[in-house]
């Protein structure tokens, strides 16, 4: 079994973001930077479906020169080689931009599978895997907490609202955007980080053709902090359930 897994570098959760002059994006030179961490639950069951079905594990990311570290560690965790769509334009491309751009590098490997995060932690489109599916002409399915394989059939259990779930039936070749928690990550050993020293990372390059971006951050700012009291007015029973209310509808805290 061929698996593709696309994976993303973010802005690292402690870090403090820094904005460009235009506040429409980070600096990346002040930035410190890690992997997905919805990717990773992607590469781990990519690994484990390949430790139980064979085949090879190929991660795929689009972006500067930098994203080299996190494909570095995807192959010190156990991937067997790389796909590098090497462009800074792509750092904070959108998700059309970055899923053509993604399934035409990959388009020729035919995947069987192809795995992507349920989203970043960065911009949190959770488009790019489907719009990659649409660009390949696969089935794709979303949310996945489970993935099963018998004899070439491929079932998927996805999560829906309200602590429901689906079982969906797929053809392969297909796409899945995992969910975080569907498994426990590992992490790289010495031995797998010396051995990614050695494995290939191949570079491609943007198509030309490629679409122009269809989303636009016009401004990023931090969240702002501010304090409003609301008295409630009538007896204490009515008080009571004037506020209940609130927290239920308003505040959504209950």
């Amino acid at each position: 079994m061929k698996i593709a897994v696309c994976i993303k570098q973010v802005p690292a959760r402690d870090w403090q973001p820094r904005l460009n002059d235009a506040k429409s994006w980070i600096r990346d030179q002040d930035a410190g930077f890690e992997m997905n961490e919805p990717d990773a639950y992607a590469l781990e069951e990519a690994l484990r479906l390949r430790e139980k079905h064979g085949g090879e594990v190929v991660v795929c990311s689009a972006g500067p020169a930098r994203i080299a570290q996190v494909l570095r560690e995807a192959l010190a965790r156990g991937a067997d080689r790389a796909i590098h769509v090497e462009d800074d334009g792509l750092a904070s491309a959108d998700a059309f931009v970055t899923g053509e751009v993604l399934a035409a590098a990959m388009k020729d490997e035919k995947f069987d599978l192809v795995l992507t995060g349920l989203q970043s932690d960065d911009q949190g489109f959770a488009q790019v895997g489907v719009i990659m599916a649409e660009r390949l002409g696969i089935s794709h399915s979303t949310i996945i907490m489970e993935v099963q394989i018998d004899n070439g059939a491929l079932r998927v259990k996805r999560e829906l609202e309200g602590g429901w779930f689906q079982w969906v039936a797929m053809p392969m070749p297909a796409l899945l955007t995992i969910q975080s928690g569907i498994n426990q990550l590992r992490y790289a050993t010495l031995k797998g980080i010396m051995a990614a020293k050695k494995k290939e990372i191949r570079k491609a390059l943007a198509p030309a053709s490629a679409s122009a971006a269809k989303q636009k951050i016009a401004r990023l700012y931090v969240p702002e902090k501010g304090k409003k009291t609301h008295m409630i007015a009538g007896s204490p029973a009515d008080a009571a359930k004037e506020l209940v209310r609130r927290l239920r509808e308003e505040a959504r805290a209950i």
